[in-house]
């Protein structure tokens, strides 16, 4: 391989070359940027036309950057760079249309072409992620590569290249690039053509592997005898709210249960990841554009304090839920429950312990790692000290958060739970503290920010006013109010506030804005358009929970279902209607659970409607081989 490079290393940012087209690349010494010019997360996101680029300045962000300035199209977010290799389209942006991507492996005997992205296999210097280049000349022993990522040197003057790759040809007319060890493996090259000739073809799954199954356990076992500990705290108030050893409220289905293949949890897994990191960039993006986020209808005085958050608490997401159609007809994500997500102990505790209970043996349980993947965030976490978790007096409630509670002290925190706000107090300090006078520093929350965000709407004129997210009148030994707990400045809060932007359903405009076409999301807008009332809609309020106050309606205007609630007042979004499938006598929803932003488990809620409310039940959820 000859190097097209000098030894001499750069700092981060530093223009090491440019290449083809004026696409410039940089150095990504992440250790010597400057802490002034890059103060937190969002100052590394690399925007170019407002399209989303990739994370400053890592190679798939100057991959994607120089095909869309030289080619017009970009390729989908990948969570790693050699998760290109599967890839098989790429998105024009002038007319939002997807084009055909083919891979071609190292060896291949369709040659590599100028343009084409190079993959390199995780290993060597790419352990973890792998690395892509773009090839920029093809010539007779060996090509050229531009790219980002790969070292901090500039390019030797005069070359708009960043190195040289030895190549030879076999005799069957096999192309191969030379692989130094310390690089690992070259996967291939992609090319965006229609001639699948010599192509890695991506086997073709059955469909019928995504449809959700349900399952009779056939015993003779019944209900009466208890399965649930009540000694411990979380499963006796879960018995208490269920009023017995009940995973659903109705009897009849006690020995029912669903089922998905490998397969369909591969999907689900591969789903919720990238769609965690592009609703981190949208939200990021709204952000940078002030202007959105009159749609979502914040109090203005709340948005510095969203934007402080987002900087400086980017990476301290403990949980979190999306909310899927998954069915032959492929997977469709509704929404994200980003902040006061539910239904993880039943996810992460109960349907385990039911399936034990009835010695049932098919498949594994879908959430059966929830718990111990929240313990591991809470040790990862920056408490540093005595963790409240706050809840309303709610029996719903008070098993979640005796859930959470458990996994904080398994964790190694001291934990302890407060059910209303009654036993805070202000002190004479203006500090908020419990009711043995231990000052509140750090709390996991069953209430929305939302409901903070309401009720100083009610109680302040102005809403722009400093004294919105103020207390000055405190008096020593008054309760405080919800806000003034949420919103105190000593107080750490999880989870974070920056979560009311994608838990708003104003994000899924942007999402699909930003993302057009995606397989996963679904065409959103702020208005009612023509296209969707052709394809049929869903209305639902941008801030709602518990599937309040949202209608469906199909192609020819017929009302499918709907539900009152709330939050009839607020703004609306009208998302394409797609919708549950119904499995049995139900319609089956499937959530998966993040822990940290990764995907932790599956379960679903099940509901005889075609809306999944606060009063539809979760049953229990299998993963199975594919046969």
């Amino acid at each position: 391989m000859t190097v097209a490079i000098d030894a001499n290393s750069t700092t981060f940012g530093t223009l090491l070359g440019v290449a083809d087209g004026g696409v410039c690349s940089y150095s990504s010494d992440y250790e010597t940027a400057n802490e002034a010019e890059y103060p937190n997360r969002s100052a590394y996101r690399s925007y170019y036309d407002g399209i989303y680029m990739g994370y400053k300045w890592q190679c798939v962000e100057f991959a994607r950057r120089w095909l869309y300035v030289n080619k017009g199209y970009i390729f989908n977010d990948v969570t790693m760079a050699y998760e290109i290799f599967n890839l098989r389209d790429v998105r024009e942006i002038h007319s939002n249309t997807n084009l055909p991507l083919n891979a071609f492996k190292n060896g291949s005997q369709r040659h590599p072409e100028p343009g084409a992205m190079l993959i390199w296999d995780e290993g060597g210097d790419f352990e973890h992620t792998g690395h892509v280049a773009i090839i920029s000349e093809v010539l007779p022993n060996a090509i050229r590569v531009v790219e980002q990522n790969m070292d901090f040197a500039k390019w030797k003057d005069g070359c708009n290249y960043s190195r040289e790759i030895s190549a030879k040809i076999g005799e069957q007319g096999d192309y191969w690039l030379h692989c130094p060890p310390k690089e690992g493996q070259i996967l291939g090259w992609m090319l965006q053509t229609d001639d699948e000739l010599h192509s890695e073809h991506t086997p073709e799954v059955n469909t019928q592997l995504y449809n959700v199954q349900l399952y009779e356990h056939k015993t003779t076992a019944t209900n009466s005898r208890p399965w649930l500990n009540i000694a411990n705290e979380d499963e006796a108030a879960y018995v208490t709210m269920m009023k017995g050893h009940w995973l659903s409220s109705v009897k009849e289905d006690f020995n029912l249960y669903y089922g998905i293949s490998q397969t369909a949890e591969a999907l689900l897994e591969t789903a919720t990841d990238e769609l965690h990191g592009i609703f981190m960039q949208a939200t990021d993006y709204v952000l940078q554009h002030p202007e959105m986020l009159a749609s979502f209808g914040f109090p203005p005085a709340i948005i510095p304090r969203i934007r402080q958050s987002w900087d400086n608490r980017l990476n301290q997401l403990i949980t979190s839920r999306f909310d899927f159609a998954l069915s032959e007809n492929g997977l469709k994500v509704y929404e994200y429950n980003c902040d006061s997500a539910s239904c993880y102990m039943e996810v992460g505790k109960i349907q385990g312990k039911w399936a034990k209970h009835l010695n049932i043996k098919r498949g594994e349980d879908a959430g059966k790692n929830l718990f111990s993947d929240l313990v591991a965030a809470w040790k990862k976490s920056d408490v540093k000290g005595k963790v409240h978790v706050l809840q309303d007096c709610d029996p719903e409630e008070d098993y979640h958060a005796l859930f959470m509670q458990e996994a904080i002290q398994t964790a190694g925190i001291e934990c302890e739970r407060v059910v209303g706000l009654n036993s805070l107090k202000w002190n004479e300090d203006g500090i908020i503290v419990d009711a043995a006078g231990v000052p509140v520093k750090w709390i996991w929350k069953t209430w929305a920010w939302e409901t903070a965000l309401e009720q100083l709407r009610q109680e302040i004129v102005d809403s722009a006013e400093d004294s919105f997210i103020n207390s000055p009148n405190a008096r020593t030994g008054d309760t405080p109010k919800l806000a003034d707990v949420l919103l105190h400045k000593d107080i750490m809060v999880y989870e974070p506030m920056w979560t009311l932007i994608p838990s708003n359903k104003a994000i899924l405009p942007v999402l699909w804005a930003l993302f057009p076409n995606h397989p996963w999301l679904l065409e959103t807008s702020l208005e009612l358009t023509e296209g969707l009332k052709q394809k049929g809609f869903v209305s639902k309020p941008i801030v709602g929970r518990c599937g309040a106050n949202i209608q469906l309606v199909d192609e020819n205007n017929q009302t499918l279902a709907e539900k009152g609630g709330n939050f009839g007042e607020r703004d609306y979004v009208y998302q394409q209607l797609w919708p549950l499938p119904k499995v049995g006598k139900y319609f089956v929803q499937i959530c998966t659970f993040t822990v940290a932003g990764n995907y932790s488990g599956s379960g679903v809620r099940v509901d005889p409607t075609m809306i999944i409310g606060k009063d539809s039940d979760c049953m229990a959820l299998r993963v199975q081989d594919d046969d």
